[in-house]
């Protein structure tokens, strides 16, 4: 059952990989307002942390190229894109409806430089896997992104532009399959309801179910029409420990890249399922949330590694700098050396913490039933599905900024060939936005198209990404 999944250590023998780092230095000024929970600033910690503890120094780091309005349209209804680029604080009164229909206001605030912090978080990401899909790297990070909450028309749960699917639609264009997990606490709603129909992205996502948000995740939403099978939901108690959630892990994603075969795996890593949370309730470690990065990483498939949920700030940027070094296979010392957020981390000023002794609600018996369940619906899938490709659609082209070449720092060994990226930073833009079709003959499209219970997957609100003639002209259909 976890064939593969042991293959390759993560320690300092391990095998080391080709890392690209995302990083812009404004996004720590972001700020969601006083008293709100989701703070920017953890990813500022998060990177001081990589510096003092000399992680930096292994990876290609790169500050984002902005997202595009035409590269968030890619998902995103472009009257909700232009409603996002023009509200201010001082405007928004004067925008109560649209408000309401975006539903933005209180859980998803507006706040200064809104647009930008959706441009830069969507651009870590969408560059993350452009570097992927041209072998660049082996794995890429944005600890930024990994909003995976936000719809195609409105705001949700503290996210404002889905940059996970964009991420997703661009590995697409390079990869038959692409694998989604997630490990944050909440359910991955938004992405799953984007893919809910296709059988070339598997999400599978591991969250708290049961009078919690967004409420969605049953394990018996399980995907529709092609996408039938595609969609794995892991529901869970308070208190799940290391060892309970790896008994569901391990062998859930040994088994689906087994039958799945991606081409591409993006791994959401909110840190907010870790012990002591100021919204969660699960009990896991630093090590073992890092333990499913560290699964992912040793099937040695090209893997995008993001952020997400994460609100006890020193414990997201200690779990998030762990996992970096798991990501290069290089072991990070507890011992936490002097920086410049050192007083956020006493008063023991190490890396790990230990778990609570908060009772654990998910007995074997109900992790049996559950891993059972999954492994049963995962049989069904006899093989991975073929996709045949008319022609690649262009790359999305983002000339990020190189903080190395910045620094005259260069990371990576002379013979590297990163120096491709500077001819490409010289082409303009191609991109060109999916068609999404609906073939109105299959009655089971029709039937899907007509139904509007929980779990459902309209055009509305689904992303074709079934291969298509990439020479007709290419719209989004709203």
């Amino acid at each position: 059952m976890e064939t593969g999944g042991n293959s390759l250590p993560s320690g300092a023998d391990g095998v080391k990989r080709k890392v690209c780092y995302f990083y812009d230095p404004e996004v720590g000024n972001y700020y969601y307002g006083q008293g709100h929970p989701m703070k920017p600033h953890r990813i500022r910690m998060t990177h001081a942390l990589l510096a003092h503890y000399g992680l930096l120094q292994h990876m290609q780091v790169h500050k984002p190229f902005p997202a595009r309005d035409r590269d968030l349209c890619r998902f995103h209804a472009d009257d909700y894109v232009n409603f996002l680029r023009t509200v201010t604080p001082e405007t928004q009164q004067d925008q109560l409806r649209q408000l309401k229909r975006f539903n933005v206001g209180e859980d998803c605030p507006v706040f200064d430089g809104l647009y930008s912090f959706c441009q830069t978080y969507a651009g870590g990401s969408v560059g993350g896997a452009v570097k992927l899909n041209h072998g660049l790297c082996d794995i890429a990070i944005n600890w930024a992104g990994g909003l995976h909450h936000a719809k195609k028309c409105e705001a949700s749960g503290f996210c404002y532009v889905n940059d996970i699917v964009l991420a997703i639609l661009e590995l697409l264009k390079q990869h038959q399959r692409v694998l989604y997990v997630d490990i944050d606490i909440h359910h991955g709603d938004g992405v799953e309801e984007a893919f809910y129909t296709t059988d070339r992205v598997m999400t599978v996502s591991f969250h708290k179910f049961g009078d919690y948000f967004p409420g969605t995740g049953d394990i018996r939403d399980i995907g529709y029409s092609k996408g039938k099978y595609y969609s794995l939901n892991v529901p869970l108690d308070d208190g799940i420990d290391d060892e309970s959630y790896h008994y569901l892990f391990k062998p859930i994603i040994g088994k689906v890249m087994e039958v799945f075969k991606p081409g591409a795996v993006v791994l959401q890593c909110g840190a907010d399922s870790l012990s002591g949370d100021r919204l969660g309730c699960f009990n896991l470690s630093i090590k073992g949330h890092a333990e499913c990065v560290k699964f992912m990483r040793s099937f040695n498939v090209p893997l995008l590694l993001l952020g997400g949920g994460g609100y006890t700030i020193r414990n997201v940027a200690r779990c998030w700098c762990y996992e970096t070094g798991v990501a290069l296979g290089m072991e990070v010392n507890d011992k936490m050396p002097q920086h410049e957020y050192y007083e956020y981390f006493g008063p023991d000023y190490t890396l790990h913490v230990a778990p609570s002794n908060m009772e654990n609600k998910n007995s074997r018996r109900l992790l049996e039933e559950i891993r059972n369940k999954l492994l049963d619906n995962l049989s069904k899938l006899q093989h991975s599905p073929s996709v045949q490709f008319q022609e690649r659609p262009p790359d999305t082209e983002l000339p990020e900024a190189d903080e190395d070449q910045d620094n005259g720092d260069e990371r990576w060994d002379s013979d590297s060939d990163m120096d491709v990226d500077e001819d490409r930073k010289l082409i303009p833009s191609r991109v060109k936005r999916e068609v999404v079709e609906t073939d109105m003959k299959d009655p089971e499209v029709q039937k899907g198209t007509a139904e509007q219970g929980r779990g459902s997957v309209t055009d509305e609100t689904g992303v074709d990404v079934s291969p298509m003639p990439i020479d007709e002209p290419t719209v989004k259909v709203e």
